[in-house]
């Protein structure tokens, strides 16, 4: 509901001075009468008139409020929107190898890398989006689909140990190529994310980028992991222990896909810089929306100027019959 003339809805402060009028009005209309006895003025007293008394200067009160509603114009508005959206397919594909337990991102690259995803999927509800992870073979845990709540369900459940251990980013990436290739979206990427370098698999990640780039799908890559030593958790006998392992990520191979793909290499060293990374990602691919708004009006002052009138003619009712003044 909105007003037409919402400007006229300050007439209603006009009701101030005169409810103050009416009140001062009936103060000084108090008269004082000498009477040999009270017994018939108790009898009045419990008159239901004494409760109608003040009706209808309130009938009249509402009777010009709702007037000054209808003068403002009380509209209806509905709105229509017309979207066409240009969809983006969207394929993450992430390493879940061993590696991805060392705790220089917090809790550990894995949880870490989860957590961010997460939030990328929330953030894009009109994209189709699917999952797949690799380690030393790769499988989809998830195919394109809308439905982020059960690709988000999936994705917290994904854990260390799902697979063989291993680096396969060629195949991983092949994956990925195979789940999307067909889409009719206008615009195909894949998101890869890994913390090392190949080292095993049949396809090598340069011939899986060449058949990404066939088919016109860009290939965000990322390397996770911070500079030099990372502190990575051991299961012993006695229980955990810790261990400083190198970090080693081939930064040059993941460029190269890139590269070759139209895409971009980015490097996560932290959690705030993998963050940043899907928030750059994400803006540089939008999907695009157009919206086509279409807004209908109808008046509603009918129903305020009934009221009114109704008011008007209890009012008239009660001052001509149950509550008439005698001169």
């Amino acid at each position: 509901m909105t007003f037409n003339n919402p400007e006229y809805l300050w007439l209603l402060l006009l009701l101030v001075p005169l409810i103050v009028w009416y009140i001062w009005k009936q103060y000084k209309s108090h008269a004082s009468l000498q009477v040999s006895s009270v017994t018939f003025l108790k009898a009045m007293a419990n008159s239901p008139k004494r409760y109608l008394f003040h009706l209808p200067f309130v009938l009249r009160c509402s009777a010009v409020a709702l007037l000054v509603i209808v003068i403002a114009r009380p509209q209806r508005v509905n709105r229509v929107h017309d979207e066409q959206t240009e969809g983006i397919d969207i394929v993450l594909a992430l390493d879940v190898s061993g590696t991805m337990l060392a705790e220089d991102l917090r809790p550990n690259r894995l949880e870490a890398a989860k957590n961010v995803a997460i939030e990328f999927i929330s953030d894009r509800p009109n994209d189709n989006i699917g999952l797949v992870i690799f380690a030393g073979e790769s499988f989809t845990q998830c195919p394109l689909t809308t439905d982020h709540t059960v690709l988000i369900n999936l994705l917290k459940s994904v854990k260390f140990g799902m697979i063989d251990d291993g680096t396969a980013i060629g195949l991983g990436l092949a994956n990925a190529v195979s789940r999307i290739k067909s889409s009719e979206a206008k615009s195909k990427i894949i998101i890869l994310l890994t913390d090392g370098s190949n080292n095993v698999g049949d396809i090598a990640p340069l011939t899986a980028a060449e058949i990404a780039q066939t088919f016109g799908i860009r290939v965000y890559t990322i390397g996770v992991g911070t500079h030099g030593l990372a502190r990575y958790p051991i299961q012993t006998p006695m229980g955990i222990r810790y261990q400083d392992i190198p970090v080693e990520i081939d930064e040059n191979v993941l460029t190269k896909i890139a590269d070759m793909t139209g895409g971009s290499y980015f490097r996560a060293t932290d959690n705030s810089k993998l963050q940043a990374i899907y928030n750059e990602i994400d803006q540089m691919e939008k999907t695009k929306l157009q919206v086509k708004e279409y807004t209908k009006k109808s008046e509603e002052f009918l129903p305020f100027l009934l009221a009114a009138l109704l008011c008007l003619l209890v009012e008239i009712l009660l001052n001509n019959t149950v509550l008439r003044r005698l001169p």
